[in-house]
């Protein structure tokens, strides 16, 4: 086996490391570690020359001296040596603590023993039903009702994260969830270039947290950092196992929300609270998403068209799940704020969450515009179609990202697509064409849905919100120019193709015979018996782009979307 010989620096300190290419990836992490003189739980991340995360693994590209990745370690446990670099002494207020309970009790004389009787009896009341609430996902408990029989067909079966993917998440995210981000990891995660992919499911719950601590939600709402913690693996769980509408695509919908608060000061225009309801209503917008969309659900006659009478059921769906977590009271970050300010928070997250359905895209869109010229930030109503547009772009915001984290995302979209088509084809249900793997194309989906949904959708947010022109209407445009010229490529490419296979049919002494029925030339490959290729004509192509323009949400939040369990 070759061996890898790699160059980084460590706090500008010029290290390197040498292993086997078969070396497991666990084992080369340690070796950073090491080198970075990092605990067993704080994070790391590698960059590259050009300031771009790249995975510690055995695919690392070799380097040289004179090009060295940096290592950092963008977060680290509170430790004594920490305490020590802020200026305090804990084994000091260890001690003044000790006191000061000494004197309390004797200014006051011994606590009842029928007080201590009580705690006791709550606590141990309080974790069974915890055991029972939050913990029986383990195994340690049974539910007292069995569930019903599911409806599902069995290919949705395999959705669920298992018990042991659950545990081995919740195990981390308890070891790193009091990390301390570096104050450069903290204003990266403010910016719409953020890469998610370099990024494990704990590592973003603790990025999550950190949203609403920067935005000082935890003091101002009084949200206790437990009962946050418990609402993120919560979350984290009630996403599934389908390739775009899951938990990254939650933190990406989450983080573009984030950043847009930041780049436009939106908790000065609208609020805070208003700014609380958005960034929670993206973290819960897709919940218990099972890959099919509404015209699946309704088309299937699924428990959840049924349940929601053909009425946006996926949307609606996301919006009980999310309210059943926060029913539960070591979930509910909201428990803390009095009834009026509740009410609004649900009725806002409503709000927010329905509006991602596609289907009720141009009446928001055009309802927002129509306000736009006299926006007045003390009317609900224009507020709350403010509020619906911003999680609208949030929610198909992967374009405005950089070509390396959005590309991916194009793929993960089709492929939940072709999915949902196979099986429709399967069960003889209507099928999308913009869905069928046999006739769209990543630039010809990208480019209409650009032009025509995304791009509009931006640049009208853009007029009430400027800031955001060069940050993420720009990169819009930027991208509607690249798959633009791909379309254009492949046409090329197709014609050119055509052209070749023409010719060569012609060298070979095949023509074309004459359709005795309307007298246009017969393809040669029908002559032969052979199947028509698969390729798209110009009109088929005409004809996916403008039922994209619709339906399809490519590179963004498809919500067109449906999809539901």
């Amino acid at each position: 086996m070759s061996t890898k010989v790699i160059y980084f620096l460590v706090d500008d300190r010029p290290e390197q490391a040498e292993f086997r290419s078969d070396f497991p990836a666990d084992d080369i992490k340690d070796c950073f570690r090491a080198a970075a003189e990092a605990g067993p739980h704080d994070i790391l991340k590698l960059y590259n020359t050009k300031g771009n995360i790249v995975n510690i693994s055995q695919k690392l590209d070799e380097n040289t001296p004179d090009t060295p990745y940096k290592l950092e370690v963008v977060a680290s446990q509170f430790t004594g040596t920490l305490a020590e670099q802020l200026g305090f002494d804990i084994q000091d207020v260890e001690n003044r603590l000790e006191t000061l309970e000494k004197k309390i009790v004797v200014d006051s004389g011994e606590t009842p023993t029928v007080v201590y009787e009580l705690k006791h009896k709550v606590e141990h009341f309080k974790e069974k039903l915890e055991s029972v609430e939050h913990l029986s996902w383990m195994g340690l408990f049974k539910e007292v009702v069995a569930e019903s029989q599911s409806r599902l067909p069995f290919y949705k079966q395999r959705l669920r994260k298992t018990e042991e993917e659950q545990r081995r998440v919740w195990e981390k995210f308890n070891k790193i969830k009091n990390v301390q981000l570096t104050d450069d990891v903290r204003e990266y995660l403010r910016k719409p270039t953020f890469d998610n992919w370099q990024w494990e499911d704990a590592e973003m719950m603790v990025l999550l947290q950190q949203m609403y601590i920067d935005l000082d939600f935890t003091t101002k709402f009084n949200i206790e950092m437990p009962v946050l913690q418990n609402f993120l693996f919560e979350v984290f769980r009630h996403y599934n196992h389908v390739p775009f509408h899951n938990f990254k695509h939650c933190f990406c919908v989450s983080q573009m929300m984030y950043g847009m608060n930041w780049l436009a000061d939106l908790c000065h225009l609208v609020g805070e609270l208003e700014v609380l309801i958005m960034v929670t209503s993206a973290i819960c917008h897709d919940l218990d998403h099972p890959g099919y969309n509404n015209a699946y659900q309704v088309n299937a006659r699924t428990e959840l068209a049924l349940r929601y009478n053909d009425i946006s059921p996926l949307e609606n769906h996301h919006c009980s799940v999310a309210f059943q977590i926060l029913e539960k009271p070591h979930c509910n970050i909201f428990k803390n704020m009095g009834h009026e300010r509740y009410k609004r928070v649900r009725e806002g997250m409503i709000s927010c969450i329905l509006a991602t359905d596609m289907a009720k895209h141009n009446e928001i869109l055009n309802k927002f515009k129509a306000v736009v010229p006299e926006f007045d930030y003390s009317n609900k109503e224009h507020l709350n179609l403010l509020m619906q547009i911003c999680i609208k772009v949030a929610d198909i915001s992967n374009e405005a990202r950089p070509m390396d984290v959005s590309d991916p995302w194009i793929d993960c979209l089709l492929q939940e697509f072709f999915n949902q088509s196979d099986v429709e084809k399967l069960e003889g249900l209507p099928v999308a064409p913009f869905m069928d793997r046999e006739k769209v194309t990543k630039p010809s989906s990208q480019t209409g849905f650009i032009r025509f949904v995304l791009l509009p959708l931006f640049e009208a947010l853009g007029v009430l919100l400027p800031k955001l022109e060069e940050h993420i209407i720009e990169p819009v445009r930027k991208a509607l120019n690249y798959y633009s010229e791909m379309a254009k490529a492949m046409e090329e490419e197709k014609r050119k193709k055509s052209e070749n296979d023409k010719t060569t049919r012609q060298a070979n002494g095949e023509t074309p015979k004459i359709n005795a029925t309307n007298g246009t030339p017969t393809p040669a490959s029908k002559l032969n018996g052979d199947t028509p290729s698969a390729g798209l004509s110009n009109a088929t192509d005409k004809k996916v782009v403008r039922t994209n323009l619709t339906m399809s949400k490519v590179g963004g939040s498809s919500k067109v979307r449906g999809n539901p369990k």
